[in-house]
């Protein structure tokens, strides 16, 4: 830079000599000089004002100045004995010097004020004897001179802060004298503790300061500028020069960002002091030129790996030639700080770099945002590239090979051209000695450097990790950065994780997500690196200057794990080359890496101990099979099913790695496959897994996967992949991996826990060939293992988070139920399950252990852990009855109860006029309606439905419960049908022919007692009943002769009774024929039904004890309700519409790029703009869920007005669109569902907005809605007054009754009630969660997340008092890259429970699951939600409750003879 510029060097030597420091008196003895010095200064120094006041100065000539200045001069010189008297002349000249400042002191002679620069110049060049060594001090005399250098240093420092006088020629004197005196004392080896090692940082500091100054003052000439830069050359083995170099760059740097990139900018944060270092006035042409030459100042950093260029000044040259026993010039003991100063000057780069990328200075590892407006990779390197490729290649192969090159080049020089001048040892690319690289002491061979290097690496890693979306970098780069990488990913023999390998790790998270050309060289070297650092439980660092965390440098590990997992299934057979090898020995293909990533990903999982790292590899498993099973399904189909069983069993030579989560066991499991069940378990399982799809395709469910093309080499380059790989071998080492540690070593960690949960949960959905159903069982047999810990745990830690994770463990079971029903025709597993749920409703066992005597529920007491476990196991319990292996049932997935209502089944009744639009009210007068259990209402119908061929007792029920609504029909049949259906309609055969034998009767005497009756002796018994005679002795004759002719009147009404009948029409002699009577049609089928099933069966109550009164409705078994009042149709609406399953909506939305404002989003799918849509963006749609016409839906719509209405009743008719995006809600939408929940995925247009505003001011929910239906967030619900007012704890049996509804805490009552007053208002919104598909990566940070809020609204927060919040959003975005994968980030609040599996920050995906695993993300925030809200009710909770509130309104009190006697009356 400053090649045809002359240095000054000549000059500063010429200074360091003295030359301009001769005074007269060095021509006189030592002691003569002395004596004048004293005298003279002496008396000067009276009338400084020090001692006592100050005086004017009696020096009024210039010949009197000089003369003595001269005097002065010689004093400065003096020996270190002479303190006083040196000090003397240090005061004089100090006072002298403020001739510069404004105000100069009194005692400032006259000739000095009137030309105050002259002087001033001069007296700045003798200030140099007083830096000149001594030789032979003691420590004490040399830190008396360190004092007085500090005095001068601070007084021209503050000159030139003040002076407004100094001309260009003062500060040039200035600037040699800093110059001179740093060499004088910087260039000779360092010595400890002598003065330029008390001085060293004190004297750079106040050069660098002055320096600034006169950049504003007086910019230094290029002379100046290349007389630094050869000066600083110098003094590199001095510590504190890089420390100030870094000190006044980064200073520069803070100014330089100011005005480079606006006030948007993030600022560099500075010490106090440092942010002071720049004058106020520089501007910013000059911050720029300063910053860069400050820059170059020290030259490149790397050539202080070589101690030879270091040690070529001829200090250290004099220092070799007067050593005793003779050393080489690099031997010197103060160049061992070499390496330490290397790392600082990395260090100081490294620093600004994290400037321009506007990086916390402390910021390590992954997660941190860099600034949206900062520079591209280009810029940065352009200025760093050369010093940092340079570094980092240290020690490495390419280094050595260089180094020997240039040691080869140089033998073949003239020695006169080995002998360079000291301006030339500033580059690394000069030769550099003759001298033998093994003659370096051990503190300063190579590998000591191994910090700096690692610095550097480490730097280059982060500038290629900022590069943006679209950006483009130059490939002489990108080759430089691979092949830098590639020689510091070399791993030792000793495979240990030394600072590079470390300091890669964590600096390059970022580095598979950003469409680099050609990273993926790199996969090999970033796979041995993980095998090192992941699966090593007690990590071994060999460091020596760098701290690393261990936990932060795993974590930036895992996430460059979860960016290459799916690369093997992706790129298949495409070869990586091997940059250092032109054969192709060395060459893999993706598909031959995926071993090993997963036994990284396997042996990592099983030895982490940090709850965040755990939680990011449970995500990564689960993506890992997943895209396994997903890749089976859709790529190899059925070709290859058993390709996996088939193959030999020779493992490649690369996957030399077994898991030892796999252990012989598990081993034998995955190579038996499902032999060791035999065929009929495979068959259960293709049954039981197949019926869901079965049934689903039925109804228009498409599958929600993504098909690819699959290479034609592909299948038989999967022959020879390890059995370990396929998805059936996944799916039995993850699952017995993660339920083996959720059991010994998670279970105390509620997000770990959650997460493991998540996982199982995920694999249960999973449909694989080979599943093997011991697998399954014992998977299952774990989580109950699980609960049953977690319940046993002692109170004390009984807690939120050990109930929510008992919670979760109880819907994971019953996600494996649900998807493996084969599983409860198992005894052993059937009876595990349900003692489980046992335990979690009444809080034991019945049986603890299996020797132990059975225990009656009517003789256990009843202490759930909580009343959501309870409420949780009373779900897996209904499940298991109603649901495993029958859903979906016919009704669809979208829909667990009947579609069928009141209006929708007298539409079939006879009674109702077809043509007549009959409503819901009168519909409910045909039926009536009946509480039971205080929790179930059941809607009889009396009359047939359209069956008068075949007349049965036929009863109709509607059963509202709180897991859904159920219909059946049933008949009373004294025969089964196949023998009942048969009818005799023959004509009458008539009354059969008399038989004329008319047998003769004999006649007899009949007798009231046998004949020997008379013989047998009578006893006491005998005369108990009195005889006639007795009677009439008794009760008198008038009684007697009453009762006589009461007799006697009978008989004869008897006999003309007799006569009459004979006489008669109707007598036998006139008898008509029989004929069959009519066919009865009325029959009171519901007195039938009730007495049939056990809810007549009144008990006996003791009318004087009030809790067994006949009016008290909660012990009566069967509760009549009212139905005649007008709103009992509205209150039975509102339970329908009270879903049995949680519901979710996730908003979808499309960013263009560059795109920052929420119109300009929302307008993205309106119709004409869809076209330019990236087309993987419909693909992922149309895998989220499945598209329902809105008008047919009867599940969740993703809006409350609409939602779980009947199908066939729709509420508007909409024609359909031709936009296939249009999943706006206003005619159709994405949904999805399973047993326990609902999604619908929505994406919004402006129509969302005019159907919030028209929806916002209430016209479209009834307000008397707004607690019962829609606010499902609340654990309280609108009750009475007089239910409110009681204050009994709830009731631990199975039902919920309405006068113990106040324990809404989950906790069990007896330790912690609830408070039952807690208003609504508080209830913790839904949550929204959006998911964002960006074509920029960057344009995350300016989401208009507050602005589309608008556009999100379900109708439900009108109900929920508490608008959402942009803060208490999760947003999942998702970036298309350029190989066809896509890039995940999270955003979300930062609860503890905010984020859920399987998505992890930074994951990168497959298209052929980012639909699956988006849906079960959404899914598991929502869970987790509502795990961390204490007032959360599960749906059959809020259904219970609103029948309890029904119950309330419209109970009619009534006895039992009330109640039968209702039983006969017939509806209306």
């Amino acid at each position: 830079m400053y090649s045809e510029w002359a240095s000054l060097s000549a000059q500063i030597t010429a200074n360091s000599c003295g030359a301009q420091c001769f005074s007269v008196l060095n021509k006189f003895p030592a002691s003569a000089g002395r004596e004048v010095v004293v005298s003279v200064v002496k008396q000067l120094g009276t009338n400084l004002g020090i001692t006592q006041n100050a005086e004017p100065s009696h020096l009024v000539k210039d010949e009197e100045v000089k003369w003595c200045m001269d005097v002065i001069c010689f004093g400065l010189s003096l020996p270190l004995q002479e303190h006083e008297t040196i000090k003397d002349c240090v005061n004089v000249y100090c006072e002298w010097l403020t001739a510069l400042h404004p105000q100069p002191r009194i005692s400032v002679p006259k000739p000095i004020c009137e030309d105050a620069n002259l002087y001033a110049r001069q007296i700045i060049n003798h200030f140099h004897n007083l830096f000149v060594p001594r030789q032979g001090e003691s420590a004490d005399t040399i830190k008396r001179q360190a004092v007085l250098c500090h005095r001068v240093l601070r007084t021209l420092q503050q000159t030139a802060q003040i002076s407004q006088l100094m001309d260009r020629q003062t500060w040039d004197t200035l600037l040699l004298f800093l110059l001179a005196i740093n060499e004088i004392l910087l260039a000779p080896p360092t010595v400890k503790d002598d003065v330029g090692d008390q001085l060293c940082e004190r004297v750079l500091s106040v050069l660098f300061e002055v320096w600034l100054l006169a950049c504003v003052r007086s910019f230094p000439s290029p002379s100046m500028w290349k007389t630094l830069q050869e000066s600083c050359a110098m003094w590199r083995h001095r510590v504190a020069l890089v420390d100030q170099w870094n000190r006044v760059n980064l200073a520069l740097t803070a100014r330089l960002l100011e005005f480079s990139y606006g006030p948007a900018f993030p600022q560099l944060k500075n010490a106090d002091e440092d942010g002071q270092l720049i004058p106020i006035g520089m501007s910013n042409d000059c911050v720029a030129q300063t910053w860069y030459r400050f820059l170059r100042m020290i030259g490149n950093p790397t050539a202080l790996c070589s101690p030879h260029i270091i040690s070529k000044s001829s200090h250290f040259v004099q220092w070799a030639l007067t050593h005793e026993k003779g050393a080489e010039t690099h031997q010197h003991p103060c160049l061992q700080q070499l390496p330490q100063i290397f790392l600082n000057a990395m260090k100081g780069i490294s620093s600004q770099v994290d400037a321009f990328l506007a990086l916390p200075l402390t910021s390590m590892g992954a997660g941190v945002e860099l600034a949206v407006a900062r520079p591209k990779c280009n810029s940065i390197l352009h200025v760093f590239h050369e010093w940092l490729f340079e570094a980092a290649h240290i020690g490495g192969d390419t280094w050595r090979q260089n180094r020997k090159k240039q040691a080869c080049e140089a033998s073949k020089r003239p020695s006169s051209m080995i002998m360079e001048h000291r301006k030339g040892s500033i580059s690394l690319s000069q030769p550099n000695s003759l001298n033998d690289p093994q003659s370096l002491p051990p503190t300063l061979t190579i590998d000591k450097y191994e910090s700096g290097r690692a610095e550097a690496i480490g730097t280059l890693c982060k500038i290629f990790c900022a590069k943006k979306t679209g950006e483009e970098i130059l490939p002489v780069y990108l080759a430089r950065f691979y092949m830098a990488l590639q020689q510091c990913l070399k791993i030792t023999e000793s495979r240990e994780c030394d600072e590079t390998l470390a300091s890669i790790l964590l600096h390059s998270s970022d580095l598979f997500r950003l469409d680099l050309d050609g990273i993926n060289v790199l996969l090999p070297g970033f796979i041995a690196a993980l095998e090192i650092v992941l699966p090593d439980k007690d990590l071994k660092l060999k460091t020596q200057s760098m701290v690393f965390n261990r936990t932060e440098l795993r974590r930036s590990a895992i996430n460059i794990l979860l960016s290459i997992m799916v690369l093997p299934l992706h790129y298949q057979t495409l070869p990586i080359r091997d940059l250092t090898s032109e054969t192709s020995e060395k060459m893999f293909t993706f598909i031959q890496l995926k071993s090993r990533l997963m036994n990284i990903l396997m042996n990592a999982l099983q030895v982490e101990t940090d709850a965040q790292n755990t939680h990011m590899l449970l995500g990564g498993l689960l993506l890992c099979v997943q895209d396994a099973v997903t890749f089976e399904e859709t790529e190899l189909g059925g070709g290859n099913a058993n390709l996996s069983h088939n193959s030999s069993g020779v493992q490649h030579h690369e996957a030399n790695l077994l898991s030892s989560a796999c252990s012989e066991r598990s081993a034998s499991l995955v190579s038996a496959g499902t032999a060791s069940l035999g065929g009929q378990t495979t068959a259960t399982m293709g049954a039981g897994s197949g019926s869901i799809r079965d049934t689903a395709s039925a109804h228009d469910y498409p599958s929600l996967t993504i098909s690819d093309d699959m290479s034609f080499e592909f299948g038989q380059e999967l022959e020879g992949v390890t059995t370990y790989d396929n998805a059936h071998a996944l799916f039995v080492r993850a699952t017995y991996l993660v339920c083996h540690r959720l059991i010994s070593s998670w279970k105390t960690d509620l997000n770990v826990s959650l997460a493991a949960l998540e996982l199982l949960s995920g694999l249960a959905r999973l449909h694989i060939r080979e599943t093997d159903a011991l697998e399954c069982k014992r998977a299952v047999k774990w989580i109950c293992d699980y609960i049953c810990y977690q319940c046993s745990r002692p109170p004390p830690a009984h807690s939120k988070d050990l109930h929510s994770t008992i919670v979760a463990a109880f819907q994971c079971t019953a996600a494996w139920l649900m998807q493996h029903p084969y599983l409860l025709q198992d005894k052993d597993c059937l009876q595990t399950v349900l003692e489980v749920v046992e335990l979690g409703i009444s809080g034991t066992k019945s049986q603890s252990k299996g020797t132990d005597i059975p225990k009656f529920k009517d003789e256990k007491e009843l202490k759930p852990a909580s009343m959501r476990v309870r409420d949780a196991a009373e779900n897996l319990l209904t499940i298991i009855l109603e649901q495993v292996g029958y859903f979906p049932s016919e009704c669809g997935p979208e829909s667990i109860s009947s579609l069928l209502d009141e209006l929708a089944l007298m539409k079939h009744c006879n009674s109702m006029v077809p043509a007549a639009a009959a409503s819901s009210e009168q519909a409910i007068a045909k039926f009536k309606y009946f509480v039971t259990e205080n929790s179930t209402i059941l809607a009889l119908l009396e009359e047939p439905l359209g069956n008068d061929q075949d007349p049965q007792p036929t009863v109709t029920l509607l059963i509202r419960g709180p897991f859904g609504r159920h219909a059946w029909t049933m008949q009373l049949r004294h025969l089964p049908r196949s023998k009942s259906g048969i009818k005799y309609h023959a004509v009458n055969p008539g009354r059969p022919i008399p038989m004329n034998d008319v047998t003769q009767r004999l006649d007899c005497e009949q007798k009231n007692f046998p004949d020997g009756v008379d013989k047998v002796q009578p006893c006491v018994a005998d005369y108990s009943i009195p005889t006639i005679e007795q009677m009439r002795e008794q009760y008198g004759t008038a009684s007697i002769r009453e009762l006589e002719s009461m007799l006697e009147n009978q008989s004869i009404h008897e006999k003309l009774a007799w006569a009459e009948a004979d006489t008669s029409a109707d007598s036998l002699s006139h008898a008509q024929e029989c004929v069959p009577p009519a066919v009865c049609h009325e029959f009171h089928a519901a007195r039938l039904f009730l007495s049939h099933f056990g809810f007549l069966g009144f008990e006996t109550r003791n009318p004087h004890n009030p809790a067994e009164a006949l009016g008290n409705p909660p012990q009566r078994p069967l509760i009549v309700l009212d139905t005649k009042s007008t709103a009992f149709a509205a209150d039975l609406d509102r339970l329908d519409k009270l879903s049995a399953r949680t519901h979710d909506t996730v908003y979808v939305f499309y960013v263009k790029s560059g795109q920052t404002s929420a119109q300009q989003i929302i307008a993205n799918m309106a119709e004409e703009q869809s076209a330019g849509h990236d087309p993987h963006f419909a693909s992922m749609l149309q895998t989220l869920g499945w598209p329902v016409q809105v008008s047919e839906h009867s599940g969740w719509t993703g809006f409350a007005h609409n939602s779980w209405s009947l199908k066939g009743t729709p509420e508007e008719q909409l024609k359909s669109t031709a936009n296939e995006l249009n999943y706006n809600g206003s005619q159709r939408v994405l949904y999805w569902a399973d047993v326990s929940s609902e999604i619908a995925f929505v994406v919004p247009t402006t129509w969302n907005l005019r159907y919030n505003s028209d929806t916002s001011d209430g016209g479209s929910i009834s307000s008397t809605d707004q607690i019962s239906s829609s606010n499902v967030w609340a654990r309280g619900e609108s009750e009475s007054a007089a239910v409110l007012a009681k204050s009994k704890s709830r009731n631990l049996s199975l039902e919920l009754d309405t006068n113990r509804r106040d324990a809404k805490e989950p906790v069990p009552p007896t330790r912690r009630k609830g408070n039952v007053t807690k208003p609504t208002l508080l209830a913790q919104a839904p949550a929204k969660i959006f998911l964002v598909w960006l074509e920029s990566y960057e344009d995350y940070l300016n989401f208009p997340l507050e602005d589309v809020l608008a556009y999100t609204r379900t109708g439900e927060e009108l109900h929920t008092l508490q608008l959402p919040r942009a803060s208490d959003c999760h947003v999942i975005f998702v970036h298309s890259l350029l190989s066809g994968l896509l890039r995940v980030k999270l955003q979300g609040p930062p609860g503890r429970m905010s984020f859920a599996t399987p998505l992890v920050d930074g994951m990168v995906l497959s298209r052929r699951v980012v639909g699956n695993l988006v849906r079960q993300t959404a899914l598991n925030i929502s869970r987790r939600r509502r795990l961390d809200n204490d007032n959360y009710q599960p749906p059959h909770v809020r259904r219970r409750l609103k029948v309890q509130d029904i119950v309330q309104k419209y109970k009619m009190d009534l006895s039992e003879a009330e109640l039968l006697a209702h039983l006969f009356q017939r509806a209306i």
